[in-house]
């Protein structure tokens, strides 16, 4: 085998550096072609890491007519008219969200970017009218409608959980914000929006009714994450090395990577996905270990448990749940499940066609016993996260530690 190390994309999410510098890809673009033919409004939810911020990017070169950074791909074969449109791409993701007037900034500083590009009219002052005036300003001047990518949308609202008047502040600017995207309707040719949750209640999402919601349809379950295949197909010789690092069969290591790492399901009776933050991970050190728990619990989740009285027990067999109560998350309700859910700590596991009910649970054991190990100082000290009397066993005590070494 080639002793020469292939480059591995660990914490690259700009399709054009992957592609010019000749890393691994998974290739995505026969979906990037699909969602831009057949719609234009979208939202799609996925957890942390799990490739939301890459699909966007990949959705920008395209949509730029990067047509270079395609060769050999699926999409060379769907796409033969490459037009270049304008494209506004908001980050929302890097950020800390700690006061109304952060996020106001943070938005200005995207607004000045465009502004310099596509000029400012002095009448538009609120952050809202100056997002309208640049969109329809990019398609004037281009001629072309406008391509508007909104990464993790939820950001500033998920930093603001608990804090009800920061809430409504960051509720307040962002309907206002995103509104914009509803009345420029005529000026947009494309618009995709990603977060971790989508919010029931907080408004947001009223003024922008129209968007189509991905994020549980069979056809987009395999947008983010490496299905089995893809895994095969992309990653054979790490799966080799892996193997021989650790002493296993080609067959045994791809089971040890299912085991660990595949699981997540988006949609009822679809195949698994791999989490594709720990196969890059696992692949660059040759060393199983609990790669995506280890980038941490998100504060807002940490700070749910802390406050919720559901008994966190239910979670180790699974629960049964009606897409209605862990698909939205209501800011006045004490049900951490659609966090617990949408975070990817949850997963769809099964779907009782009578009823209507699915089957959520762990996904994987990295999710499992990263979960277990994360709640046992809390049951250990006192604190609220988990009911009085709920005990882990001492094997999964001792497998949770083991795994998060």
């Amino acid at each position: 085998m080639n002793d020469i190390m292939r480059k591995l994309p660990i914490g690259i999410q700009t399709f054009e550096d992957i592609r010019r510098n000749n890393y691994l890809y998974v290739d995505k673009t026969a979906f990037v072609w699909q969602l831009a033919n057949q719609g234009k409004p979208y939202f799609l939810s996925r957890p942390r890491r799990f490739g939301k911020s890459l699909l966007l990017s990949t959705l920008e070169s395209y949509f730029k007519g990067q047509k270079e950074l395609f060769e050999g791909l699926a999409i060379e074969r769907m796409e033969s008219d490459w037009k270049v449109y304008p494209v506004l791409h908001l980050d929302l993701n890097a950020e800390k969200y700690d006061s109304p007037d952060r996020l106001l900034q943070i938005l200005d500083s995207h607004l000045n970017m465009r502004e310099d590009k596509y000029g400012k009219d002095i009448r538009d002052e609120t952050v809202s009218t100056r997002f309208s005036g640049i969109i329809r300003r990019a398609s004037e001047e281009t001629g072309m409608r406008v391509v508007v990518l909104v990464d993790e949308y939820d950001k500033p609202l998920l930093q603001a959980l608990g804090d009800e008047e920061l809430m409504e502040e960051y509720r307040k600017t962002l309907k206002a914000f995103y509104g914009v995207l509803k009345s420029a309707d005529r000026y947009l040719r494309f618009v995709f929006l990603t977060g971790v949750t989508k919010f029931s209640q907080v408004s947001v999402f009223s003024d922008l009714n129209q968007l189509n919601d991905i994020s549980m349809k069979p056809q987009y379950a395999q947008i983010c994450g490496i299905t089995r295949q893809e895994l095969l197909d992309t990653f054979t010789p790490e799966l080799i090395r892996l193997g021989e690092a650790n002493c296993l069969s080609f067959d045994e290591t791809v089971d040890k990577m299912a085991a660990l790492y595949d699981g997540y399901h988006f949609c009822e009776f679809t195949e698994g996905m791999f989490n594709p933050f720990s196969v890059l991970n696992v692949f660059d050190g040759y060393k199983f270990s609990n790669y995506w728990f280890q980038t941490g619990t998100p504060t807002f989740l940490a700070d749910m448990l802390q406050k919720t009285n559901y008994d966190l027990r239910l979670l180790l067999d699974g629960i049964e749940a009606p897409a209605s109560s862990f698909t939205e998350y209501r800011v006045d309700s004490d049900n951490p499940i659609p966090l617990i859910y949408q975070s990817g700590y949850l997963t769809i596991k099964d779907y009782d066609r009578e009823f209507q009910n699915y089957l959520l649970a762990f996904p994987n054991e990295e999710v499992k016993y990263g979960f277990i190990n994360f709640l046992v100082p809390y049951q250990s000290d006192g604190r609220e996260i988990v009911k009085v009397g709920v005990e882990f066993s001492a094997e999964e005590r001792n497998v949770a530690r083991w795994l998060c070494e």
